[in-house]
Order: C-alpha cells, then sequence, then structure tokens
C-alpha cells in the first residue's frame, strides 16, 4: 500500500514539474508563414502567449534588427490593437531596386485598443518583411511584452550555440537558402510542381480509367444475372406445366 500511495505521489509531483516547465518555457516567437528564404520577402507572426495568471498583455514591441536592416516592414491590421511604426535613418543606406534607401522601419509596437491579450490566450502580430538578407542564417527581434499591471518582460537575450535556452530567449527567425525568385519563390519548385501535377493527372486518369472498367464489368455482369434469373424463372414454369401434363 505504501509502496502504491509513494508511486501515485511521484507521478504527481512529475505531472506538476512537466505542467509548471510548459508554462515556464512559453515566450514571444517568430514563425514565418511558409518559408523565408534569404534574399527574399516573407510575412511573418509574431506570436504572444501571456504567462501570468492575474494579468493581462496589453503591449507589444518589436525591434526590428539593426545589424540587417529590413527596407520593407509592413505589419498587418490587428482588431482591437493600434498599431505604431518607428523609422530611423541608417548608417550605410540600402540600395533596392537601383533605389537609395537612407532610412528603414527600426520598432513596430502594438498597443491595445479594445482588446488584450488575457491569461490563458495568445495572440499572432503578422508582418512582411523584405527583402531578406542573404549573408545571414537568421535574424533576431528583441521584443518587450506589457502587462496591464505594469510588469514589462524583456524578451532580448540572444541564444549562444551550445549553451542552453536563455531564460528570456528573444524572437529568432531562421532563414532558408536564396531562391532564384526575388521575392522569395523558388524558381525551381514550378518545374517540380509541373512534374508532380502531371504524375498526379495521369494518375487521375488511370483511376478513372480504372472506375470505368470497374462499372462497365459491373453493369455487365448485372445483366448477365437478369438473364440467367430470367431463364431459371422461364425453366420453372416450363417444368410445372410437364408435371401438371
Amino acid at each position: 500500500m505504501k509502496v502504491s500511495r509513494l508511486a501515485v505521489a511521484t507521478g504527481i509531483a512529475a505531472s506538476s514539474v512537466l505542467l509548471l516547465s510548459g508554462t515556464a518555457f512559453a515566450h514571444v516567437s517568430v514563425q514565418p508563414q511558409g518559408e523565408a528564404a534569404k534574399g527574399g520577402y516573407a510575412t511573418v507572426n509574431f506570436k504572444v502567449p501571456n504567462e501570468r495568471d492575474n494579468a493581462s498583455t496589453v503591449k507589444l514591441e518589436v525591434n526590428m534588427p539593426a545589424e540587417h536592416p529590413l527596407a520593407s516592414v509592413m505589419p498587418q491590421a490587428v482588431p482591437g490593437w493600434k498599431i505604431e511604426v518607428t523609422k530611423a535613418k541608417l548608417a550605410k543606406p540600402l540600395d533596392v531596386h537601383g533605389k537609395k534607401i537612407t532610412e528603414a522601419v527600426s520598432k513596430v509596437t502594438w498597443t491595445a485598443d479594445g482588446s488584450k491579450i488575457e491569461p490563458g490566450r495568445f495572440q499572432q502580430f503578422p508582418v512582411s518583411l523584405g527583402r531578406l538578407p542573404e549573408d545571414t542564417d537568421q535574424l533576431v527581434f528583441k521584443a518587450l511584452q506589457t502587462y496591464d499591471n505594469k510588469e514589462v518582460v524583456r524578451w532580448i537575450e540572444e541564444a549562444k550555440e551550445g549553451a542552453p535556452e536563455p531564460e528570456s530567449p528573444a524572437p529568432v527567425l531562421k532563414l532558408s537558402a536564396a531562391t532564384e525568385d526575388e521575392h522569395g519563390g523558388a524558381k525551381g519548385a514550378s518545374a517540380k510542381d509541373a512534374k508532380n501535377s502531371g504524375h498526379d493527372a495521369e494518375a487521375t486518369s488511370k483511376a478513372a480509367e480504372s472506375d470505368d472498367s470497374s462499372d462497365t464489368t459491373a453493369r455487365i455482369l448485372g445483366i448477365v444475372g437478369i438473364l440467367v434469373g430470367a431463364a431459371g424463372v422461364a425453366f420453372g414454369v416450363l417444368a410445372g406445366r410437364r408435371r401438371s401434363a
């Protein structure tokens, strides 16, 4: 009995640790919608979970990477949130399609305006970014999360290779290999998709032919069955007449 109680207690304790760990490791992150390829454009979501049981998130500030300025930063409207875009002069102008860009967005701020992120909830804030740099494998976005009790959580710590994840890690966007398309689409994928489409069409055609063949066979068998049945009935009638005679 004591052993069973000890096992139950141990199980409860372990479950509590796992639950608490899950809550502790929830943090502001950035996730691409599809692929974020070097040299291209991408739409990303800044995912903000509420980590408090007695307060709601009412503000998010995301700093753009100063070492890799982005010429285009366009946040999507989010119902119940006011958006403020802050720009700054660039020490080194960007050359985009032959045009010199002397300033770029340095920070995007979302402030609750009729909405908030309540305990046990999360909110996503979409942003279109481009062109993504080609000389790095990732972009770091330092963020500040403010609660309605005035608490500010600073998600600004950068992870180091081989070291444990920081307590308050900054959101990191991983960049995939550059594609031929300047807008982040893979030109090579079109041929592959076309090939796959061809295979799919061929498979569909064969399936249709198989279905037609099966349907025709079923009809023939049905007709044969009807004829056999009719012959059986006729044979029965004739046999009855002979017995009567």
